[in-house]
């Protein structure tokens, strides 16, 4: 059981380690980095590259860790036993299945996708480290124990919105996924747009690395929002001339798929402004 990547994905050597090192540990797979860098879609590959089902959990800022093992609906259960239904008498049938119930009770060996940790509260991690590491926990109101039948392969995704406990680091693999160069963007765009004119795609790429070094820029574009701009750009049959930019015109063609807040469109709106004035 190895990853080496996708026709669909483009993993650099230094990711497809880490992947392959988090299965050989049997230890999940911390991913952080940039959103909009590919960590969900990451999961998703590794999913398919290896032959297994994809689990999702996708956590919000209300999220608690309970609910990724179960969820007991003592509401129903009263207001049934008030009504007198049979179903009454089996607190199972008021008991809610979480991801990770279903990751540990799979017949098969399952990736699961622990996506965008970061967004719950700073105990949601603390209060799951006994169950991704013994890969098991209590029913209580059952008084079973579900333990793994195969233990999943765990990848955990974080946009470092928040720093993680210590404890739960140590019980991680981590990687760090780095923005991509550019020459291993034009792997990537190559996926998604092949056949794509080099001229064009240089010309694209150029411009884009030099938004993104732009001091003072509030959200740097992504490579989801590159390609994005590129398929404008195709949809829109424009040429490297047509991506040209002078003084007076700093923002680039279709600039709505790159720049995603007013104060970044107002950055190159005063760089124009500036650049005329000094002609």
């Amino acid at each position: 059981m190895k990853f080496e990547g996708t026709d669909a994905y483009v993993a650099t050597d230094d990711l497809t380690v880490a992947v392959n090192a988090a299965v050989t540990l049997e230890r999940p797979l911390l991913v952080k980095g940039e959103p909009g860098t590919g960590k969900t879609e990451l999961a998703r590959q590794v999913a398919q590259a290896l032959g297994l089902r994809l689990i999702e959990w996708n956590i919000k800022s209300t999220t608690r860790a309970q609910q990724g093992l179960y969820e007991y609906d003592a509401v129903s259960r009263l207001r049934d036993s008030q009504l007198g239904e049979e179903r009454v008498h089996d607190v199972r049938n008021y008991i809610r299945q979480g991801k990770l119930w279903e990751a540990f009770e799979a017949g098969k060996k399952v990736v699961l996708l622990i996506d965008e940790i970061d967004k719950a509260d700073i105990e949601f991690p603390n209060d799951l480290l006994q169950e991704l590491d013994r890969m098991e926990f209590h029913v209580y109101e059952t008084g079973e124990t579900i333990r793994a039948r195969h233990r999943p392969v765990i990848i955990i995704t974080s946009n470092n919105e928040k720093e993680l406990p210590d404890a739960f680091l140590r019980r991680c693999f981590f990687h760090y996924i780095r923005f991509p160069e550019a020459e291993t963007m034009k792997k990537i765009v190559e996926v998604h747009h092949p056949g794509i004119k080099e001229a064009l795609l240089t010309a694209a790429l150029t411009q884009f690395y030099e938004i993104r070094d732009q001091p003072g820029l509030k959200k740097k574009p992504s490579t989801s929002e590159v390609l994005d701009w590129l398929k404008l750009l195709l949809a829109e049959d424009l040429s490297p001339e047509d991506l040209r930019r002078d003084g007076a015109d700093v923002l680039p063609k279709l600039h709505g798929a790159l720049l995603k807040n007013e104060q970044d469109v107002h950055l190159f709106e005063r760089l124009a402004f500036m650049a005329r004035r000094q002609r």
